[in-house]
């Protein structure tokens, strides 16, 4: 009998032929939040593009402060959009507005707090200030020419923003990951069909593609394949067509009279790598490669390939986006006494809650079969349980998978 892999094995395998995806594409501003940048973002125009004020007062001359209080003539008035265009002069003052420009010959702005308004024509400056106060110059956040942005930086929302100030309306961005997803099995019916009396509703896919989809990867969707050779073939032919980065199918990749995704991959030319591993739920997990193109066979029980998608796949998109892997491991307390297991490393579905202390207390459910979506819907974490491990008492410290955080 051919020997399980573990898990820590597994993994390794499938990373260790994972390489950052280099390829360029150019995406539009709105679209770009969590993309990689492929090269460096240089400065066009400074920011500010004008020296401007930073507070809502009357730009004078620094020297017309010497002596306060001190009357001024106002000789024009300056929004934000609306500079004004003519030469502030000895004895004059412009009333300003933030985000104004600066008007020619001013150098200082004189809050309106530390004024009194006289007339329409005169105000008075009852405060000095220092030359140059509150006024934001020229390119004070950044320059003509600065690297403001830096290959390899995720955009996050800060760096949308000085995107969107430096008037870009698209950026360079590093392609995503390509992930075809194929469903297989005369059992399966899309949600919204006519199932038969003996067959399901295909859930698998729907939840991966979500896992997927917020790993800011791209989901190429191969429907459901029956089982027929030469069907499950034409799919496999659609996603080398599709130039995805991952061929992730669901069921049949195992070796009984039905399961027909091992033996249509390998009569395609895919070097079939492993596919039993020493886990549970996941067993049948089935890894190799087609070329430039990894396959992931998961396993067809819902809660087998999404627990699998965690520990595998999102990984894998990972290292193909060029991004430093999250850790979703915790240590906890188990709220629940857990039994011994075999030689398969376990991952048990559980609810999580925090204690008078914060710490993580996490309760195991009953029933664990690999068919119940429901359990995984209300489940926090998985409890990792490694190979061998004796029973456990409620109060033992565990280690944990984060799904989400409990609510």
């Amino acid at each position: 009998m051919m020997s399980l892999l573990p898990v820590a094995d597994a993994r390794q395998r499938i990373l260790e032929n994972a390489t950052a995806i280099v390829d360029s594409e150019w995406v539009p501003l709105q679209h770009a939040y969590g993309r990689r940048l492929s090269h460096d973002i240089v400065a066009k125009r400074a920011q500010p593009p004008f020296s401007a004020s930073a507070m809502d007062g009357y730009a004078v001359q620094a020297d017309d402060l010497i002596v306060i209080p001190k009357h001024l003539r106002i000789i024009g008035e300056a929004p934000a959009g609306h500079g004004f265009n003519g030469t502030v002069r000895a004895g004059e003052a412009v009333r300003i507005f933030t985000g104004a420009p600066l008007p020619q010959g001013a150098d200082t702005i004189v809050i309106q707090e530390d004024t009194e308004r006289l007339s329409a024509t005169e105000v008075n400056i009852v405060a000095t200030a220092t030359r140059g106060n509150y006024v934001r110059p020229e390119g004070l956040d950044f320059a003509v020419g600065d690297i403001v942005l830096q290959q390899g930086q995720r955009l996050d929302a800060g760096r949308i923003t000085v995107a969107a100030a430096m008037n870009c309306p698209t950026l360079p961005v590093v392609r995503r990951p390509r992930i075809g997803i194929l469903a297989t099995g005369d059992e399966l019916v899309a949600p919204g069909g006519d199932p038969g009396y003996d067959q399901i509703i295909a859930s698998n896919s729907y939840g991966i593609r979500a896992i997927v989809e917020a790993d800011n990867a791209q989901v190429i969707d191969l429907g459901i394949a029956i089982d027929r050779q030469d069907v499950i073939e034409a799919a496999i032919e659609q996603a080398v067509a599709d130039k995805v980065d991952i061929l992730v199918t669901l069921g049949g990749a195992s070796v009984g009279d039905h399961d027909l995704v091992q033996s249509a991959l390998v009569a395609r030319g895919m070097e079939l790598d492993f596919w039993r591993i020493a886990m549970r739920p996941g067993k049948p997990l089935m890894y190799g490669q087609l070329n430039e193109l990894q396959v992931l066979g998961l396993p067809g029980n819902p809660v087998s390939s999404l627990v699998c998608t965690h520990l595998f796949l999102r990984p894998l998109i990972a290292r193909l986006s060029g991004l430093q892997e999250k850790s979703f491991t915790n240590p906890a307390i188990l709220g629940t006494s857990v039994p011994a297991n075999d030689r398969r490393q376990d991952y048990l579905r559980a609810r999580l809650q925090r204690n008078a202390q914060g710490e993580l207390i996490a309760s195991a459910y009953t029933h664990q079969d690999s068919s119940m979506t429901r359990t995984f819907a209300d489940s926090d974490c998985l409890i990792i349980r490694p190979p061998h491990a004796k029973e456990s008492a409620a109060g033992s410290p565990c280690t944990i998978h984060m799904l989400r955080e409990p609510e």
